[in-house]
């Protein structure tokens, strides 16, 4: 089975639990999604994966999809509609059960199980060290002319330049994120929606992906 799923982040809530324990929760609408591609070690590509494609509740039409997609989408012999979301995951051995065409549904997962959610953070432009890296402000005193300045990032003799890497200003976010540790709070397979204990990165109707963690309960 493949240990992962595309979707999209529909935003935070809360569960309650007969006790009256709240749990904060991400709604993930996980899928469905569908098989375009497979890969096998022993084919041109040299490893095993699969590719898959999240079928939206908008279907894209075959005359909007630029040659290469088309050719691409085409090469699967119709079984496929077309998708704006392809993404790949790896396989650990090339499964025969895995064809083309075949759909990936939020059921895979369990309530309880750890996983990982890969997306990408908010973009915040540009930002100062102070947001950007934490740096401590200077004093705000009368006369002070250094409360969100960086300071000193170079030196005035040797070597007199600044050093590669030196934590600066400069664009924040916008990165691809990996929170790990994550767990499965609530299945709902009718809906596709997966309700993840705690935050995931990016906004709200943004792309993620959803993996199975090594680590299970044992």
């Amino acid at each position: 089975m493949i240990n992962g799923i595309i979707g999209k982040k529909v935003g935070m809530t809360q569960l309650f639990a007969p006790d009256g324990t709240v749990t904060p929760v991400t709604v993930i609408k996980a899928g469905p999604c569908i098989i375009v591609q497979k890969k096998s070690a022993a084919g041109p590509d040299g490893y095993n994966a699969v590719q898959l494609g999240l079928v939206e509740d908008r279907p894209v039409k075959l005359k909007n999809v630029n040659k290469p997609l088309r050719g691409h989408f085409e090469k699967t012999g119709g079984g496929t509609p077309p998708t704006r979301v392809l993404k790949e995951f790896r396989l650990d051995e090339a499964e025969s059960e895995l064809n083309i065409g075949d759909k990936v549904l939020v059921d895979q997962f369990a309530d309880g199980d750890k996983i990982e959610v890969v997306g990408k953070s908010k973009g915040r432009g540009f930002a100062g060290t102070v947001k950007r890296h934490n740096f401590r402000r200077g004093p705000e005193s009368h006369g002070s002319m250094n409360v969100r300045a960086p300071g000193s990032i170079g030196q005035s003799a040797y070597p007199s330049r600044v050093i590669k890497g030196t934590r600066s200003s400069g664009h924040m976010g916008d990165e691809r994120v990996t929170v790990k540790g994550l767990t499965v709070a609530r299945v709902d397979a009718e809906n596709n929606l997966l309700m993840v204990r705690g935050a995931v990165p990016g906004a709200n109707g943004s792309v993620v992906l959803v993996r199975k963690s090594a680590r299970q309960k044992k």
